[in-house]
């Protein structure tokens, strides 16, 4: 499956953000883009129905919290579920991969040097 990543910051302080527009309007089934910078670190916001590869983040931890839909973090051994306003910190290192089997709609947050598809 192709992914859409988009990694440019598209809004600054003090802009309003409405994330649920954003996803509402989204028709791809893998597709992410920065937000905004918090410190050294950036918001992203996601669109994920299907499944991304293993990867893991060699410097950096990641936050997904679940606006919409279904999402599972995989991990080496177990399986996390969350689902809407429920959220899991993937800690550098980690190798995982996340899985959406229906239309999910997710916010992540992680330092601004990750690359989204992993080290």
């Amino acid at each position: 499956m192709a992914y859409e990543i988009h990694t440019d910051v598209k809004y600054g302080p003090l802009e309003r953000i409405d994330v649920g527009r954003i996803g509402d309007e989204c028709p791809q089934r893998w597709w992410n883009q920065s937000l905004v910078r918090v410190n050294d670190c950036v918001a992203r916001i996601g669109v994920l129905h299907g499944e991304f590869h293993w990867h893991h983040h060699e410097k950096e931890d990641e936050l997904f919290y679940v606006l919409e839909g279904r999402l599972l973090v995989d991990l080496e051994g177990r399986t996390v579920e969350l689902l809407p306003r429920q959220a899991v910190m993937v800690p550098k290192g980690v190798r995982h991969r996340t899985r959406a089997p229906e239309r999910t709609v997710v916010l992540m947050f992680e330092a601004a040097t990750v690359v989204p598809t992993g080290d």
